[in-house]
């Protein structure tokens, strides 16, 4: 798969299929990675990429700090990931597409229609993240990092990575650069040089950015209301994917179409025939 450089950090991309643009923010929290769109959980159930590329040239693509692509120590927050996405439209010439995210891919769709509102096409908003067990065991998420990062250094950290090889989701110790830590040497020997304290300082920053409050992160809610893009809202039913989450995206996106259905109903054919009924209405 082909690899472009945003803002001076790799990005793992492919694009599938033909027909209008469709940029997908891949499921899979801290692994937020192409194949999470085939392999996890309810994914694996629906077969999007079995699906969707019929209609759209599917754009997937590694997150930043996730699988293939690259990362960089520095206070994320959904500004990023909108700038990674942005920057792969622009490298492909695309000035228009539809957005759909997946489990953490949706608060940076919502965050990029608010920042690129001309262009977006509209949006697919797939089991959105939020809730109040979500914002605690994030913050716990970063905090048992952070213990790790007190207790055995960044070199314990790239040590532990090394060993273990899991991302952050799977082992909250390697921290949220345990993907690039993995297959990038040169990231790993300056990520143990740097300076703990400051390190420390920007984990904290960063779960605060990403994870600031008990319903569907990304965008405030003033600048949700203001956003007249057509979005679909498909909700989940856990701890992690709070059906209040996706009631509030509702709430707050003028043009949003709520689909009322159960977890257990989501199967493969109405959910795919659901997804492309929206996007041929909403056009390009």
């Amino acid at each position: 798969m082909p690899t472009i450089s945003i803002d001076g950090i790799a990005t793992r991309y492919e694009v599938i299929g033909a027909g209008p643009p469709l940029l997908m923010y891949a499921p899979g929290g801290f692994n937020a990675t192409i194949e999470g769109w085939s392999t996890l959980g309810s994914y694996a159930k629906i077969k999007l990429l079995d699906h969707l590329p019929q209609k759209f040239s599917c754009i997937v693509f590694d997150r930043r700090e996730c699988g293939q692509s690259g990362g960089r120590v520095e206070r994320v927050t959904w500004r990023h990931f909108v700038a990674q996405g942005k920057g792969l439209l622009d490298h492909l010439g695309i000035a228009r597409a539809h957005l759909m995210g997946g489990c953490m891919g949706c608060p940076p769709v919502a965050a990029f229609g608010v920042a690129h509102p001309q262009t977006v096409a509209s949006m697919v908003l797939y089991w959105p993240v939020g809730g109040a067990k979500y914002r605690i065991s994030s913050h716990q998420r970063f905090a048992e990092h952070q213990k790790f990062v007190e207790s055995d250094g960044l070199d314990g950290v790239v040590a532990l990575v090394a060993k273990e090889g899991k991302p952050f989701g799977a082992d909250p110790r390697g921290g949220p650069w345990a993907s690039v830590i993995k297959r990038d040497s040169t990231f790993a020997a300056a990520f143990a040089k740097q300076d703990r304290a400051q390190y420390v300082s920007i984990c904290a920053g960063m779960c605060r950015a990403l994870f600031d409050r008990d319903t569907a992160p990304g965008a405030e809610p003033e600048q949700l209301m203001r956003t007249e893009i057509p979005a679909l809202v498909i909700p989940g039913h856990d701890a992690s994917h709070a059906t209040s989450a996706a009631r509030y995206l509702e709430e707050c996106l003028p043009r949003a179409e709520y689909w009322d259905i159960a977890v257990e109903q989501q199967a493969e054919a109405p959910t795919n025939a659901r997804i492309l009924e929206f996007l041929a209405k909403v056009g390009a």
